[in-house]
């Protein structure tokens, strides 16, 4: 916690004290700030990290542009970040810490909902359109390249005909929520998985879990 007491006062100070940028990875996980936002499905990137941070007992502070967790992992060093940009504006907080940090774009994950994948199901993939998603729309824009890791989780498609706003900033069914323990720990394995195997073995191991 002291070190991101002195980051707050001292934003030129990187976080991770790793120099080799091959073994430095950020994961972001997309979302709304708010507690109205909290337990929607489009807040399932602030969820999965929360989730990870728990196992892997790392904590989150707040900082420029977001909440942020950091921890190691087999001589690898891991930034989480949460945001505080709110959806639209995704993009910008990654690409702060992405340059911040040093991070190499293949080291980056984006952990999003996804209403075309059922509800729980996983899906990682190292590029692809956004998919009309805000969150992912602004972060091509910004990157401009849709050749970026992201993780999708599948929230379903439980809506009628224009009312796809209303169901992705609404709350999970009681099933959904029940069900989402489970989920955790398989994204909080899928995670681990790829910055220790990378993509290529996470993604035959984990698509379609």
């Amino acid at each position: 916690m002291f070190k991101f007491l002195k980051l707050i006062f001292n934003t030129d100070k990187r976080v991770l004290e790793e120099t080799d940028s091959m073994k430095k990875y950020l994961i972001i996980g997309l979302g709304n700030i708010g507690s109205e936002y909290s337990e929607t499905r489009h807040n399932i990137g602030f969820k999965v990290l929360d989730a990870l941070s728990e196992v892997l007992n790392f904590s989150f502070e707040t900082v420029k542009l977001g909440d942020l967790g950091v921890f190691k992992i087999k001589g690898r060093s891991v930034i989480c970040l949460k945001p505080s940009t709110y959806m639209n504006l995704s993009g910008k907080a990654l690409k702060y810490w992405m340059d911040k940090e040093n991070i190499p774009l293949e080291n980056i994950l984006v952990v999003t909902d996804d209403i075309n994948l059922e509800f729980g199901s996983l899906r990682l993939k190292t590029k692809g359109s956004n998919g009309g998603h805000n969150g992912l729309k602004d972060i091509q824009n910004v990157l401009q390249t849709t050749n970026y890791n992201r993780l999708r989780f599948g929230v379903g498609a439980d809506f009628g005909k224009g009312r796809q706003v209303e169901y992705v900033l609404g709350e999970w069914s009681e099933a959904e929520r029940n069900a989402l323990t489970e989920r955790f720990e398989k994204t909080t394995e899928l995670i681990q998985s790829f910055v220790l195997a990378g993509v290529a073995r996470t993604m035959n191991q984990f698509n379609g879990s």
